[in-house]
């Protein structure tokens, strides 16, 4: 049976990532497991914090749980299995080793954290989730809903190394799971000209079974370039691989998929070479 992990910290954009994946699970017929890390809380001012047992903290968070874990039965009608757990710990190191027993189908979370401090909770743990975690991430922007769910998925490559860096199995079976058309997109400026015939021809071998569609575009900007195509072509989902080797080399470095993630209004699933 197929398992999504919903990694919640019980804000807004997370509940809005919860109710995402739980649209998704009944699509795919997968069950759904919300987690939830605590920590003891710290003051970063002079002020001290009221000290709560851990004891008190898991119970706060397994109350929440279990009243989130209430309302999407009522949403989805029972049609979902749910289980959840919280945990004291690491966000991620908590989170990697659950997946290690679960293997997910996928993670999802949302793209900012609890408070106002956006960028340095999203640089905290979704983009940490995305560096650490070799479970396919898929980051789902505010406010974004499944709606008739994933129709098109767009895959940014850079058409390097295509054989070392592109994990098909894991791709092209979750195109099929969703029954979606297959885009491939590969952005590169006006002044920038390479032959990737070879690579090309690779990856449309290796993804064949899911009538890949090749689309090279022309634009100064990567994740710009992106984002235009993939509103243009009413794109549901973007997959992005966080490349590790050659960095300084590539397009599609850690920092591309970081400014990818960020900018997009559209689910970014991240997954590692």
């Amino acid at each position: 049976m197929k398992t999504i992990i919903v990694s919640t910290d019980f804000s807004p954009a997370a509940l809005n990532a919860t109710n995402y994946a739980a649209d998704m699970a009944i699509a795919t017929s997968a069950e759904l497991f919300l987690f939830h890390v605590y920590q003891v809380p710290v003051s970063i001012t002079d002020v001290p914090l009221a000290l709560l047992s851990i004891d008190d903290l898991q119970k706060s968070a397994e109350q929440k749980l279990r009243h989130l874990k209430t309302e999407l039965e009522h949403i989805t009608s029972n049609q979902v299995k749910i289980t959840m757990e919280a945990r004291l710990g690491n966000v991620i190191d908590e989170l990697e080793e659950r997946c290690k027993t679960i293997e997910p189908f996928a993670i999802i979370m949302g793209t900012t954290g609890h408070s106002g401090l956006e960028q340095v909770l999203f640089g905290s743990t979704t983009l940490t989730a995305i560096k650490h975690l070799i479970w396919p991430v898929i980051c789902v922007p505010k406010g974004k809903e499944y709606g008739e769910g994933i129709r098109k998925i767009g895959f940014a490559c850079d058409l390097r190394e295509v054989e070392e860096t592109t994990p098909f199995g894991i791709i092209t079976n979750f195109v099929k799971e969703l029954h979606a058309e297959f885009h491939i997109l590969n952005v590169e400026p006006e002044s920038e000209a390479k032959n990737t015939t070879d690579q090309t021809a690779l990856l449309g071998t290796a993804t064949m079974e899911v009538n890949p569609q090749f689309h090279f575009i022309k634009h100064g900007d990567i994740e710009d370039g992106i984002n235009e195509f993939s509103e243009k072509n009413n794109l549901d989902l973007i997959i992005a691989i966080p490349k590790k080797h050659k960095l300084l080399n590539s397009f599609f470095n850690r920092s591309s998929t970081k400014q990818l993630v960020k900018q997009s209004h559209i689910p970014v699933m991240c997954i590692h070479e």
